[in-house]
């Protein structure tokens, strides 16, 4: 497991922190990309998150540390809380995998919200839908809506994003899905948990929502067939249903009825 600071902004802020013995930042994501594929080799699979100075700086004050030792990194990067934000590194370059990490701590404190909102039932075991029986059930359900989606609007490259009306403000999540011809879907773990997540807190405590699919519907195997598809869907807190919306500055129409789709 390893932090890695994503910005030149991060770099300069932690540089008098001794983080790193790196010159600059280039250098330093010489050096990260270089630790990786040391560690892709060694250990098969490798596990890293944003190293985000503001969030260090909070958990070495909250535990009397020092930001210069090497046991506040350790004790920071293995924080039982944050590990929400661990996304596993597969050898991709990391221009591509920053992104992710960026993506993976905004989609953690998302998890976050929605974990507190279902009294600590999403993060609290290892299979994220809690032994709790409501909240396995409504865990269940919100796949079922999720999965709903991704069948009816059939193959295509789409970005999926939902918000809910949640207490403390909005609990968003986003997620890009590739729906390939054969049926099988790709789509970020870290995307596919949190968008579960939300949904699973939207329908237990009933909270109101919207969501919006679009991108391009079709194949190359389909003789080239293409289009462009925007659908939308509003929850009112029991189940969701086609609507004329936009989410996100993404305008749509009202979506195919998902209690259409087996």
């Amino acid at each position: 497991m390893t932090g890695i600071l994503t910005s030149e902004a991060d770099f300069e802020r932690v540089r008098a922190w001794q983080v790193t013995d790196a010159a600059d930042y280039p250098g330093y994501l010489r050096e990260a990309g270089q630790l990786l594929a040391e560690a892709v080799e060694e250990y098969g699979t490798v596990r890293a998150r944003m190293f985000h100075p503001e969030d260090f700086a909070d958990y070495c004050l909250l535990h009397g540390l020092d930001v210069r030792e090497q046991a506040a990194r350790d004790g920071y990067l293995v924080n039982p809380p944050l590990r929400t934000q661990l996304v596993t590194y597969r050898g991709e370059d990391l221009a591509d995998f920053l992104p992710r990490l960026v993506r993976a701590r905004e989609g953690g404190l998302a998890l976050r919200h929605a974990d507190l909102l279902v009294d600590g039932a999403l993060c609290g075991t290892e299979t994220a839908a809690s032994a709790d029986p409501r909240v396995r059930w409504t865990y269940q359900q919100a796949s079922e809506v999720f999965r709903r989606v991704l069948v009816g609007a059939g193959c295509g490259a789409y970005e999926f994003r939902v918000v809910v009306d949640a207490p403390g403000g909005p609990l968003e999540a986003r997620a890009r899905v590739l729906h390939w011809e054969d049926g099988a879907v790709r789509i970020n773990d870290e995307d596919l948990d949190l968008v579960t997540a939300v949904l699973c807190a939207g329908l237990y405590c009933e909270l109101p929502g919207a969501a919006v699919l679009h991108g391009t519907q079709g194949s190359g195997a389909l003789c080239g067939e293409y289009r462009q598809v925007a659908w939308a869907w509003r929850s009112t807190g029991y189940e969701w249903s086609p609507a004329e919306l936009a989410v996100a500055g993404v305008a749509a129409a009202p979506g195919f009825s998902l209690g259409t789709v087996v």
